[in-house]
Order: C-alpha cells, then sequence, then structure tokens
C-alpha cells in the first residue's frame, strides 16, 4: 500500500507593514517525530530557533516560498499569501519528488493547488504538521526582519519585525518610507501621500 503524504501549510508575516509574506510547507515523517511543535506564536524565539532545526532535519521533506512587497501591492496581501503558500508546496514538491496527496493549510481559505486541500481555521494549534510549517515561515521571515534590521537600523525592524507598532509609526514619520515597505497598506500610503 501506498504512503500518503499530507504536508501542513502556514504563512508569517500578513500584518506586518515592511517585508515579504513568508509560507512554509511540511511532511513530517512519522519515524522521526518532533517534539514540542505548537503554533509558532505561542513559542520563544530561541525555541522556534531549535524546532526550526528539529523540522529541517527530521521532516520528510519541506519548503519555503514567499510573496514579495512588491507583489503584496501588485495583488493584494490575500493574494499574495496564497502565491507564497502555493510556492512553499511547489518548493516541497521538488525535495519530496512529488506533489503530497493532501494539503492542510492554516486559515479559512485554500492556494489553487493541483490536489486535495483543507483549510483549517486555527491549525496551527491543532495540526503538527501545520504547526511545523509555522515555525519555518515565522523563523525565515523574523531573519529576514533581522537583515532588514542591519540595512536600515532607524526603523527598529529588529523589535518590530515590521509589525504596526507606536515605534515603527513614529519611524516612518521621521525616516519616511523604504524599499521595503509596502505602498499599499494604509499607514504606509498616507506616509507617502503626505510628502
Amino acid at each position: 500500500m501506498s504512503v500518503i503524504w499530507v504536508c501542513g501549510v502556514d504563512e508569517a508575516g500578513r500584518g506586518p507593514l515592511v517585508g515579504a509574506v513568508v509560507a512554509g510547507a511540511v511532511v513530517l515523517d512519522p519515524s522521526q517525530p518532533i517534539e514540542g511543535l505548537k503554533d509558532s506564536k505561542k513559542l520563544t524565539p530561541s525555541r522556534r530557533e531549535y524546532l526550526y532545526e528539529q523540522i529541517m532535519q527530521k521532516a520528510k521533506a519541506w519548503g519555503i516560498g514567499e510573496a514579495s512587497p512588491l507583489e503584496i501591492d501588485q495583488i493584494n496581501i490575500l493574494q499574495a499569501t496564497m502565491l507564497a503558500m502555493r510556492r512553499a508546496i511547489e518548493d516541497l514538491t521538488t525535495r519530496l519528488g512529488a506533489w503530497p496527496d493532501q494539503a492542510l493549510i492554516d486559515g479559512n481559505r485554500c492556494p489553487e493547488l493541483p490536489i486535495a486541500a483543507q483549510a483549517i481555521v486555527k491549525g496551527d494549534a491543532k495540526e503538527p504538521a501545520i504547526s511545523a510549517a509555522s515555525i519555518l515561515a515565522k523563523v525565515t521571515r523574523d531573519r529576514q526582519m533581522q537583515i532588514l534590521h542591519e540595512r536600515h537600523p532607524q526603523y527598529g525592524f529588529a523589535q518590530h519585525m515590521g509589525y504596526p507598532t507606536e515605534a515603527h509609526f513614529a519611524a516612518l514619520k521621521a525616516f519616511g518610507v523604504c524599499d521595503e515597505h509596502r505602498r499599499s497598506f494604509a499607514p504606509v500610503r498616507k506616509v507617502l501621500e503626505a510628502v
């Protein structure tokens, strides 16, 4: 009997005003269980980093996809999220050597895929494969924000990860918009319109 591969899919970075939206896709290997998988938002950064390495080593296959700030501005954040998810599954497929049989997607809608897909609200707390995908996406995006912080330290990206915080709003007001900001997002658009 053939094995059925189910991949979990989740994203990180829908809410921030800057940077890519990143998605992860993971097929777990039942013969190599990973202890402690849960919604990435409920883990400390150091725990996420540890589990990220475990997933990379023990998962049957994994993939990461993203949509750039420009793509977000062109097609909107929802469509960009779906695009990032599809790219993550395609990346996983190259490592798995075939499409998985099914995709379990965190949230209430699925990207267009050539395989069966099921949306699961709060799936990152219910399905270990989705939890694993959420960890890959979150760690990848946080690392991108650290790099962005080094490039543009005045915005404080390492502290707020690009989310719309008071500190981020103050930096936008003081320094204007950088190339990686999402111009279609209202707080960024307002700064651009005020120039």
